[in-house]
């Protein structure tokens, strides 16, 4: 393994010798009183300005609040990019309240892989918007995460009243070398525009080229739909896949499209025509009504019509189509409901993603919007909803944050942010009961979602704040309490203002900033 790259004397340098360290510029010295790392061996370590006593001061680049705990700071203090192709982020958390301690390894733990005990900031993340991914810390042989470890640094599970903590990631940077980018944290809304630095940042750290690492990424897909419910759409950023519904496409037990298919089949043609495809995969699929020996060849045949469809509408040549029926064995969503069954029926055509189109965005608008208010009630209790900013990003995206209120005299919880129809495509619950509508073009968007491939298939987690596990007291208010939350949609290029739904509050029409 490579000699260590020593940084300079005032930096807390790691036990385990001969371990590779990134270059770091000169830190402050830190505090006599700061404590040492542990002495068992080591992936990573800790900046010099990690520890309570140490009180990291540099000023913050981005910050958020924890939707949780509302007393838990999170600032960005360091985003280096190193040898073009890593990042080095560096958070603050900060204990704002006056009188209780906080915990912060299971807030800051990434909820997509197994850690075992609680104890790494391995929810730490960027989001690569170009290639469509969520960027996680990467994974060395010996541990969960190249990132701060609570025992081994000596960080102590509880932040002091008054003080904090500075933790770390080591993952890859965003591709195209963008001079800013979106951190994400499980622990609060995402932190916009945050600039990358390409200098040696200030710490010691682990390289990453040093020892066998794996790079922790998640795809992140956009789906949205049609409000007739006759297809729905998930954007990956490279393919398009379309469920064309086959309760719109075909009778019952039947393989010959309805007249109602025509224009269906008419707009998906459309699509496949401006991408770059020169293979369309079409898959029909069912419920698991029946058995196999019906659903199989009745979801081949209809997968074959869908085909010849399409091939008889595409305008040129040069398409070679691919079709398979798989019954009942690929479900995108939970067969226990009607609604789960509605969706899994369905005839899934996939094809590289179509060329964005030549025309300019529209204007977005400024903020200051007011208005975008709603209320409702939970356990008798009166519960006020304000959208605080629907903004959009790099790559098609958007970000929905939006803040919730106990306006009551007692404690209450608020539940109906995870009360969406398809809570049962996620792994775990989170505020998914939220839908933003292109009303001209008569489509829905649905939040974006983080899949991890298993070994059973693919889990899908909401790209919105989790309410489920070490943070499912989100939806506990006490009286006055406000709590900020946040979902990432696909954005339509040209619209200005869409409509947002809220669980059970009033539909609004909410300006993109």
């Amino acid at each position: 393994m490579p000699n260590r790259i020593l940084a300079l004397s005032t930096v807390v340098t790691f036990a385990a010798a001969g371990c590779g360290v990134l270059p770091t510029k000169e830190a402050a010295p830190p505090s006599a009183t700061t404590a040492s790392t542990s002495s068992a061996p080591a992936t990573s370590a800790p900046p010099a300005t990690a520890t309570a006593a140490g009180q990291d001061a540099r000023p913050a680049l981005a910050e958020t609040r924890s939707t949780m705990t509302e007393n838990l700071k999170v600032e960005v203090v360091g985003l280096n990019r190193v040898k073009g192709k890593h990042l080095i982020a560096q958070i603050r958390l900060s204990n704002t309240g006056t009188d209780k301690h906080l915990s912060w390894p299971g807030e800051m733990g990434d909820r997509t892989r197994p850690l075992g005990e609680i104890r790494w900031a391995s929810g730490i993340g960027v989001l690569d918007a170009q290639a469509r991914t969520w960027l996680l810390p990467y994974q060395p042989a010996g541990s969960p995460c190249l990132c701060s470890d609570r025992e081994r640094d000596g960080l102590g599970r509880f932040i002091d009243p008054g003080q904090s903590i500075t933790v770390y990631a080591v993952l890859p940077a965003p591709s195209g070398n963008p001079a800013t980018t979106t951190v994400v944290t499980p622990v609060g809304p995402p932190m916009l525009n945050v600039p990358i630095r390409d200098e040696a940042p200030t710490g010691d750290f682990p390289d990453p080229d040093a020892e066998p690492v794996t790079p922790v990424t998640r795809r992140l897909i956009l789906p949205s739909e049609s409000l007739d419910k006759s297809e729905e759409t998930a954007d990956d950023g490279k393919e398009l896949q379309v469920n064309l519904s086959s309760d719109v496409l075909f009778a019952v037990d039947k393989a010959t499209l309805t007249p109602k298919a025509k224009s269906i089949m008419a707009r998906t043609a459309k699509l496949i025509d401006a991408s770059p495809a020169t293979v369309v995969r079409v898959a029909g699929h069912a419920d698991s009504s029946g058995n196999d020996a019906i659903n199989d060849p009745l979801s081949l045949r209809r997968a074959q019509a869908v085909q010849r469809a399409l091939s008889a509408l595409l305008s040129r040549d040069g398409v070679r189509f691919q079709a398979k029926g798989y019954g009942s064995r690929r479900p995108l969503y939970d067969n226990d409901s009607d609604e789960g069954k509605r969706r899994n029926r369905r005839v899934t055509v996939t094809f590289p993603k179509p060329q964005p189109a030549t025309q300019e965005p529209a204007a977005t608008t400024s903020p200051g919007a007011t208005g975008l208010t709603g209320t409702t009630k939970a356990d008798g209790q009166p519960i006020a909803m304000e959208v605080s900013g629907l903004r959009r990003l790099p790559g098609g995206l958007g970000l929905l944050t939006y803040k919730i209120t106990n306006e009551g005299p007692a404690e209450t919880w608020f539940r109906d942010l995870h009360h969406a129809q398809d809570w049962e495509a996620y792994k775990y619950q989170a505020a998914s009961n939220v839908r933003v509508t292109d009303v001209a073009a008569r489509r829905q968007y649905l939040p974006a979602r983080l899949e991890v491939p298993t070994d059973n298939g693919v889990d899908s987690y909401c790209a919105c704040t989790d309410v489920s596990g070490v943070r499912i007291s989100t939806e506990k208010f006490a009286p006055g309490q406000t709590r900020e939350f946040w979902n990432l949609f696909a954005l339509p290029d040209t619209a200005d203002t869409l409509k947002v739904k809220i669980g059970p509050f009033r539909d609004l029409h909410v300006p993109i900033q």
